[in-house]
């Protein structure tokens, strides 16, 4: 079993991945805006919020990764919008920033509708975890500098 933030730290490099797949195909559609193409997908996802309506809301600091600020419920939503987004750019050639555009946001939107017929929690309702990934990421390193300086001590 996996705990709450092992799960947040597997999906979050998965987005991270998924993410990087889907620029390359955005960019062969011909994006050249991707702040706008994204929040498409946020908008669609999120009922109309962008990625700094998403920041906002969540309260964190200017240029704040959003996705290391998600519960893995949320980061899974946004992964199955990634993927699904990448798919139908390649399977369907969608060329044009506008119509990549309007195709991320669909996508997001049906996920959305998805989660809503299944009774699911929609992904602005879900609560923000206290610490971001960042934060995770910096204790474990302090830890592990802490536990060589206490083992190079005791020897």
């Amino acid at each position: 079993m996996l705990t709450e933030d092992e799960k947040r730290f597997y999906q979050r490099d998965l987005t991270r991945k998924g993410n990087y797949s889907l620029n390359q195909a955005a960019k062969n559609a011909g994006v050249k805006n991707f702040d706008k193409f994204h929040n498409a997908g946020y908008k669609g996802l999120y009922n109309g919020e962008t990625a700094d309506d998403i920041a906002k809301r969540k309260g964190l600091r200017y240029r704040e990764d959003i996705l290391d600020n998600m519960g893995s419920d949320e980061l899974i939503a946004n992964l199955f919008r990634i993927s699904q987004t990448e798919q139908k750019l390649r399977k369907d050639n969608i060329q044009g920033e506008a119509e990549a555009n309007n195709t991320h946001y669909n996508i997001g939107k049906n996920i959305r509708e998805v989660i809503e017929k299944n009774g699911g929690t929609m992904p602005e309702e879900l609560l923000t975890p206290k610490k971001s990934l960042k934060q995770l990421e910096k204790e474990k390193m302090s830890t592990k500098k802490l536990n060589k300086e206490n083992t190079k001590k005791s020897l």
